[in-house]
């Protein structure tokens, strides 16, 4: 099921969360919720989710007016202390730093969380989450809709991971580019050097530019501006002489006829029939 609504490894990684304590119906119907256009507003501050979505109209129940339900969803926040510690891991390796500061989360960011405190959610634990709706099951469709754009989002803005789990993303990045890795790798991404300026000189020719004539023939322009001095080819001092070279019977040859009177006889008739 994830694969199909989150692109990212840590998209999936949210939502295989949800599934594994979460309803199949209830899943279904919140993807269909979060695909149709039922959230009508949603919205991240300090860690919390809130947003307000569409209920379906059920006379059977008494619905008869589409109703409008509030969900809030909150991820168990790190506490500072294991930030810090989480911090220090990140900040020792490089292709965590250099993913994060461009905006992406590493593979092996995992290895940087004690056991207790993992960036990605696992259980039905991290979350605390409330919806209006009469349902009583907890997450509800409604919910579950939300946590699905959640997952959406994440695919273009991972660092939101972070914030739900309690730091900011100014916060992340600040704290790892005080870091010695953080340093280099922060200038290098952010170096606006200009680009080397080629040299005027060339070790090429210049091509030059020429005048063509008003009106040119087409002798003229095969020929050049002088027609080749062409001169008659003298005859050969033997006439067919690879014929003549290998004798009369060739090792190819198993003909008991000469080989040099068979080809002379070919020839003869080729050039008696290109007449005609």
């Amino acid at each position: 099921m994830a694969k199909k609504f989150s692109r990212t490894w840590w998209g999936q990684r949210f939502i295989e969360a949800l599934e594994a304590f979460t309803d199949t119906n209830r899943l279904g119907r919140g993807r269909s919720y979060a695909r149709n256009g039922k959230i009508l507003n949603y919205e991240v501050n300090e860690g919390k989710i809130t947003a307000k979505v569409r209920g379906s109209i059920n006379p059977y129940f008494g619905v008869y007016k589409e109703p409008q339900y509030n969900v809030s969803i909150e991820i168990k926040p790190i506490s500072a202390q294991q930030w810090s510690k989480a911090i220090k891991q990140m900040a020792s390796k490089a292709s965590v730093v250099s993913k994060l500061l461009l905006n992406e989360v590493p593979d092996n960011i995992e290895a940087c969380f004690a056991k207790d405190s993992q960036l990605l959610p696992h259980s039905s634990k991290d979350f605390k989450t409330t919806c209006s709706c009469p349902d009583y099951a907890n997450p509800c469709k409604h919910i579950a809709g939300v946590y699905y754009l959640v997952a959406s989002q994440l695919d273009d803005d991972p660092l939101l991971l972070f914030e739900l789990r309690g730091l900011s993303r100014k916060q992340l990045q600040g704290e790892l580019a005080k870091s010695p890795l953080g340093k280099v790798l922060s200038s290098a991404i952010n170096d606006d050097t200009e680009a080397a300026i080629v040299a005027a000189s060339s070790y090429y020719t210049k091509p030059k530019t020429v005048s063509l004539p008003k009106s040119l023939d087409l002798m003229t322009f095969w020929n050049g501006s002088q027609a080749p001095n062409m001169t008659a080819a003298s005859p050969a001092t033997i006439p067919a002489i690879l014929i003549k070279k290998a004798g009369d019977f060739p090792p190819f040859w198993k003909s008991d006829s000469s080989f040099i009177e068979v080809m002379e006889e070919f020839y003869t008739r080729v050039r008696t029939k290109g007449l005609k």
